[in-house]
């Protein structure tokens, strides 16, 4: 399926991009994204974007012709790399950190992948930003910190466990609100960094 206006009339077409702040801009990227965790993507609309950031349809439309581009747009817009800079001398205690720094923002961003996780599988470019903003960068962390720790002799190169660690902290992130409807917090990763991930790496 390609990008449409799910909306508002695929008629509107901006000659040019009206000039907005940058302050201006990222109020309407919060606003989408808000809009997103809270209601759904399926909900959101430019109506109720306009609305919230008083403004009219018409300015979201001359920026951002349809729904999709306007969510990827506010994705990137938003993108934060959590992971970076984590480098404490050892593997576990480096993915202990990195459990705590995913809890501490666990809810936000599960809530918003779940909320993208069918809009994502019927719009390339929606999927694409999604991987841009919240998973590529993470993933790329991950693998430094893996990098490091076989580097240090900690974890054998060809250690079969090292390929689904991003799979395993990703996962537990989005499982867990379904298994027991809670998020996964900073004190629950932990403990599952303790007793799989760390015993899956040979590591105790």
């Amino acid at each position: 399926m390609t990008s449409q206006a799910a909306d508002g009339p695929e008629t509107v077409v901006a000659s040019r991009r009206s000039k907005l702040t940058p302050e201006r801009e990222q109020e309407f990227f919060d606003a989408v994204l808000e809009q997103i965790r809270e209601c759904g993507y399926d909900s959101l609309t430019m109506d109720g974007v306009a609305t919230s950031t008083r403004c009219s349809k018409s300015t979201l439309y001359r920026q951002w012709k349809t729904k999709p581009q306007f969510v990827a747009a506010a994705l990137r817009a938003n993108r934060q790399v959590r992971f970076v800079g984590i480098d404490t001398g050892s593997l576990a205690d480096d993915l202990r950190e990195v459990a705590r720094a995913a809890g501490d923002w666990s809810g936000k961003d599960t809530k918003l992948l779940q909320a993208l996780a069918h809009a994502v599988t019927q719009d390339r470019e929606l999927q694409q930003a999604l991987r841009e903003a919240l998973v590529e960068p993470e993933v790329c962390a991950l693998h430094e910190i893996l990098r490091r720790a076989v580097e240090r002799g900690e974890v054998a190169a060809d250690q079969p466990a090292l390929e689904y660690v991003p799979a395993m902290m990703f996962g537990i992130l989005r499982v867990r609100p379904i298994l027991t409807g809670e998020y996964a917090d900073s004190d629950y990763l932990v403990r599952f960094v303790e007793a799989a991930v760390l015993p899956a790496l040979g590591l105790t």
